[in-house]
């Protein structure tokens, strides 16, 4: 859960107009962050960023702990995402297909072969944010959304369960084929940018009657590297890293990736849109909060 979320929770509970101005700059700097992550456009950011504080007047008052205010805080966010217009173009229309997101075997033996980076290489990095977002972007709408719950956001799978309703098992393969498509957009980028070692390719070739051996594994990686996978299945997973560089270097390229979503930098909102819209939050949340403390006529008896 974002540290953000149980600020905003304790700002609420001061109830002064400072502490609740600084709640709602919270709140809109997640659901910004979080729109950018999975529209990809920024006017439907702030779109998703008014719909989600004007629906929050009347609840805000209700909650009590950062979890209840996390989840809704998705639910309402991620509709809004799901609902706009401003598709990417180049999004597939298609499921996610694991034999597709699977590396060939040139690209096992260029894995294995890699070197240290570049100078080169160290400047793509530097444009790490915009070809992850890209990638991110090409991504069918029911997988993005999990992996930017899951390792951009940083939510549990029983949360995402909550927000999504969809089945925990659901919620792992989703989010192992988003990691390998995105994955495979970024090594692309990055393909050039690293030195091979020829020699190494004639060694690891010799050992690709192990194939079908690497891809029974490939399905198991994201489950080895978030601690899911129960220990008999670990203890043979590494058993065959241990004899095999390139899956080895898969697995090591596939963490990079999670990594690299992990610590992808957040946008922020513009502020005077930002500054206009908390004020019209703040202006109908305490009108709410007066109408609450105000007695009703019908309920004062004569004296």
């Amino acid at each position: 859960m974002r540290p953000e979320i149980e600020q905003v929770v304790e700002l609420i509970r001061q109830g002064d107009p400072q502490s609740l101005e600084q709640a709602l700059a919270l709140l809109q700097d997640t659901v910004f962050s979080f729109g950018m992550k999975v529209c990809g456009q920024r006017q439907d950011a702030e779109d998703t960023m008014q719909e989600v504080l004007l629906r929050s007047v009347p609840n805000l008052p209700k909650f009590d702990s950062p979890k209840a205010l996390m989840v809704w805080l998705y639910k309402v966010a991620k509709t809004c995402c799901l609902m706009s217009r401003r598709k990417g173009k180049f999004a597939p229309k298609e499921a996610l297909s694991l034999e597709e997101l699977m590396p060939d075997r040139k690209e096992m033996e260029k894995l294995s072969g890699k070197t240290e980076p570049t100078p080169e290489t160290s400047l793509m990095r530097r444009e790490n944010a915009k070809r992850l977002r890209a990638a991110v972007q090409q991504l069918p709408p029911e997988y993005r959304l999990i992996l930017v719950l899951h390792d951009m956001e940083e939510l549990s799978d029983e949360d995402i369960a909550e927000i999504t309703g969809l089945r925990p098992g659901t919620i792992r393969v989703r989010l192992h084929r988003a990691r390998l498509f995105v994955r495979k957009e970024l090594a692309k980028a990055e393909r050039d940018g690293y030195r091979s070692k020829p020699e190494k390719h004639a060694a690891v070739a010799g050992q690709h009657p192990r194939e079908r051996n690497c891809k029974q594994m490939f399905a198991e990686l994201s489950d080895y590297l978030d601690e899911e996978l129960d220990d008999s299945l670990c203890a043979e997973l590494e058993k065959h890293m241990d004899g095999c560089e390139p899956c080895k270097a898969f697995l090591a390229s596939l963490e990079e990736t999670i990594r690299t979503c992990r610590t992808a930098p957040n946008d922020r909102p513009d502020e005077l849109v930002a500054a206009n819209l908390r004020r019209e939050v703040l202006s109908k949340y305490q009108e709410l909060m007066a109408d609450i403390r105000r007695p009703r006529a019908n309920n004062i008896k004569p004296t």
